[in-house]
């Protein structure tokens, strides 16, 4: 079974001026699908991990070759990253999300500073994530390079809602080396309806983007 790169659910311009099309088309043309085809180099080569799910595989990632952890984090992240962003607008979460952020965090402007500033104290390349714990609470924690938080290496396991990619790729043509900036803006291209979706399937245990 061969991974692939699955199209943007949105044109490369969509998500403008928050994010530029040219970096979008790098970033998904270019990066996510040279993740996918080291992946799938990495997976011909070891029967032994071919035929599974991406997230089940990932979950035992201290046990797996580098190039398996690094460009399959890479695959699952991005996937999940294409998905938690629509068209720039100002929403905010609603309903139970709403709730379980305001509860945790004391406000919606609370966490979203807290999450920036996990996001920029995030060192070199990496990710900052909310993920939903097996206790069923709300937790902000970042990743290096292309973990994240269904890893058994991670600090904090859990089911991702939200993540923002922090490599410079991201958003370098846009904002340089001025991290803290693309964090703040990248609030108003949050898809808080497909967030609100993932927390409920948390419950359920099927918010894992299945590959």
């Amino acid at each position: 079974m061969a991974y692939s790169l699955p199209p943007l659910p949105y044109d490369f311009a969509a998500l403008a001026p928050v994010i530029d099309e040219q970096t979008m088309k790098l970033h998904h043309d270019k990066h996510h699908q040279a993740y996918v085809d080291n992946l799938n180099k990495a997976i011909d080569a070891d029967s032994s991990l071919q035929g599974r799910e991406l997230a089940d595989l990932l979950a035992g990632a201290s046990n797996l070759p580098k190039m398996v952890r690094n460009n399959g984090g890479g695959h699952w992240n991005h996937t999940f990253f294409w998905e938690a962003m629509t068209r720039p607008g100002s929403s905010e979460p609603q309903g139970e999300l709403s709730d379980a952020i305001t509860s945790k965090f004391g406000s919606i402007a609370d966490f979203q500073d807290k999450f920036n500033a996990a996001g920029a104290g995030q060192f070199g390349s990496g990710w900052v994530w909310l993920v939903a714990t097996e206790g069923g609470g709300l937790e902000i924690t970042s990743t290096p390079n292309q973990d994240n938080p269904l890893m058994d290496v991670a600090d904090v396991r859990g089911t991702p809602i939200l993540g923002n990619d922090v490599w410079e790729h991201a958003y370098y043509l846009t904002y340089q080396n001025r991290r803290p900036e693309y964090l703040k803006a990248w609030w108003q291209v949050v898809d808080w309806n497909k967030a609100s979706e993932r927390l409920a399937a948390a419950g359920r245990q099927e918010a894992v983007v299945s590959l």
